[in-house]
């Protein structure tokens, strides 16, 4: 019976769900699971790395205990919206940081041990240059 072949880029996106799935699956174990060699799936996650479409591996952890909020902010029209994503980027506290469009420049998630560090994660936002604004929603609960 002869195999079906499957195209480069549909293979690589299996790859990537099975590491979505499990970040700390062993290559022999995707391989196996994609009916390719150990090798060819540590070429291909070297390839992703190279390319930019794996950034880093992470560890998701239980963080129920954290508080959370999300803080719109809106940017100066004569500075660059990436400019302030980077400075807010390394406050702490900073969880992601999304450039959007529409009423606000930038999405902000936010943790902290309690509201005081969230506040003073949200202050440390407003004095990153550019920021005109901030609009700061606490999270109540995250459904998985």
């Amino acid at each position: 019976m002869k195999r079906k072949q499957i195209d480069s880029s549909r293979i690589d996106d299996l790859l990537l769900g099975l590491l979505r799935e499990d970040a700390r699956a062993s290559n022999t174990k995707i391989a196996t699971k994609l009916g390719l060699s150990e090798s060819a799936i540590r070429r291909r996650i070297d390839n992703l790395k190279s390319s930019g479409r794996i950034r880093r591996f992470t560890v998701e952890v239980d963080d129920k205990d954290l508080s959370s909020a999300i803080t719109w902010v809106s940017v100066d029209p004569g500075t660059p919206t990436r400019q302030v994503s980077e400075k807010i980027r390394g406050v702490k506290g900073v969880e992601s940081v999304y450039e959007t469009a529409g009423q606000f420049d930038i999405a902000v998630v936010i943790k902290g041990a309690n509201i005081g560090e969230v506040n003073a994660t949200i202050e440390g936002i407003r004095r990153a240059g550019g920021v005109t604004g901030t609009n700061t929603t606490m999270v109540l609960r995250t459904i998985r």
